[in-house]
């Protein structure tokens, strides 16, 4: 009996020991700063002197309708856990980087915002050495902010995200673990990135910086970044919806990405892709070419699957486009060109001397039309020889590249401008330049393209 009594009495100091060790805000509309918690958390947050810093000691949650002011830099013991399920501002106001979030040399810490019922907003803060940051069914701004070193340990990227869709400004990833942004399959998210720099992420495992599963109602938007740089096993962006959860939709405009395993990749079912004015150079880390490669890959599971592909620069990647399996893929019509500038792709075969060019790679039953495009010549055989597709193997799709264009012309028409009045316009505007001009709403759908020579009245259809 005293042995099964010793055995209670540990057993009850123990679970009362753990129910002591983290600590859950009331959840009645109270504001916390970090000066507050260390006076009302039981020793969850504490200041250590020795330090000089604020340091979350054990589980932290701070309740619906509650919030978080971070007005200090804040330090994760190992393996603490941040939850947010009110709101939470992280601000900081200053020209650098002196609001951090920080974990230490063991495992690091993480933050969760979770079903979030205010936004959770981050602004010009310095977050390194977590485990990741969840983002789950919760409004998040990331603006001006720094990820650094996440160890990625327990998440498969440095920021992970489900059923949201969270904006990321002006921010900058390097040297994470895992992938910078992901989302899982079961999930439907839709980032919206911006102006953001990615390189030297995905150290341990074969990801891409940015690693996507199926969008939201909005689009998926990654606009003005660089995408580039880290060991061979990582790709530069991958979209994809294996199972056919949702109806996804993206814009993929003026980024630089490159230096990576391969470039853009975008496969599964019931895809959308708007893809302009994008860099895609010498994604072509991985050695072997038949593991990657490619500028631009789009993979059909059927041909719901679709990319609508302008003003590119796609270049000595391993493959330039390949389109696989039962993708349809538009490079440029009649109507419409291309003004994609695509040549210089390809790879030694067959571990010889052999170079194979491979601008174009359709390996799908369907014709692609590729018209408008400059392929590094204007003879029409050697462009031939650059391109794999019905010529090659009949049971391939032909691919339409005539007629092509020159360089000159691809660069009159990428940097034409255009004068429009009344600016913004609804319905109808005027317009005076020359050159193509297209106009993309912000869902990523195309609504007009058309060429320009002098001014021109335009109605919106």
């Amino acid at each position: 009996p005293m042995k099964k009594l010793y055995f209670s009495l540990v057993f009850i100091l123990g679970l009362w020991s753990m129910l002591n060790a983290q600590w859950v805000s009331p959840g009645n509309g109270t504001t916390y700063t970090i000066e507050d918690l260390v006076e009302v958390s039981n020793g969850c947050v504490m200041w250590i002197d020795g330090n000089q810093q604020y340091r979350i000691e054990n589980d932290l949650t701070i309740s619906a309708n509650d919030k978080l002011d971070v007005n200090h830099s804040l330090y994760f013991n190992n393996n603490v856990t941040l939850t947010i399920k009110g709101s939470i501002e992280a601000i900081n106001t200053d020209t650098y980087y002196s609001l951090a979030f920080s974990g230490n040399s063991g495992v690091g810490g993480r933050i969760r915002l979770e079903d979030a019922t205010g936004p959770c907003v981050f602004r010009r803060c310095n977050i390194t050495e977590l485990d990741g940051i969840q983002i789950i069914e919760s409004e998040a701004v990331f603006t001006d902010c720094h990820f650094q070193n996440f160890r990625c340990e327990q998440q498969s990227a440095a920021v992970n995200c489900m059923n949201c869709d969270p904006v990321f400004t002006n921010c900058e990833f390097d040297n994470n673990n895992g992938s910078a942004i992901s989302s899982p399959a079961n999930g439907q998210t839709s980032p919206q990135i911006t102006d953001c720099i990615f390189f030297w992420n995905v150290s341990m495992s074969n990801n891409p910086h940015i690693n996507l599963g199926p969008g939201s109602q909005d689009s998926i938007r990654i606009v003005n970044c660089t995408i580039h740089a880290g060991d061979e096993m990582a790709g530069g962006i991958s979209i994809s919806d294996l199972m056919g959860t949702g109806d996804t939709k993206i814009l993929l405009k003026n980024n630089n990405i490159n230096n990576n395993r391969y470039g853009y990749n975008q496969q599964g079912y019931h895809l959308s892709s708007t893809i302009i004015g994008n860099t895609f150079d010498q994604n072509k880390l991985g050695t072997n070419p038949m593991n990657g490669g490619s500028g631009i890959s789009i993979y059909g599971m059927d041909e719901n699957n679709k990319a609508y592909i302008r003003n590119n620069i796609i270049t000595k990647n391993h493959w330039g486009v390949t389109v696989i399996n039962a993708a349809d893929v538009d490079l440029g019509t009649e109507d419409d060109w291309g003004n994609n500038l695509i040549y210089d792709n390809g790879h030694v075969i067959n571990y010889g001397a052999n170079y194979q060019y491979y601008d174009i790679y359709n390996n799908t039953p369907n014709d692609i039309m590729a018209i408008g495009n400059y392929w590094g010549t204007v003879d029409e055989q050697e462009i031939e020889e650059h391109i794999t597709h019905q010529y090659d193997d009949p049971n391939l799709g032909l691919v339409n590249y005539i007629p092509f264009s020159t360089d000159d012309a691809i660069e009159e028409t990428t940097n034409a401008s255009f004068a429009i009045w009344p600016n913004p316009a609804q319905g109808c505007f005027t317009v005076e330049g020359k050159g193509r001009m297209t106009i993309v709403i912000t869902l990523g759908q195309i609504l007009l393209s058309k060429n320009i020579d002098g001014k021109e009245t335009i109605e919106l259809p």
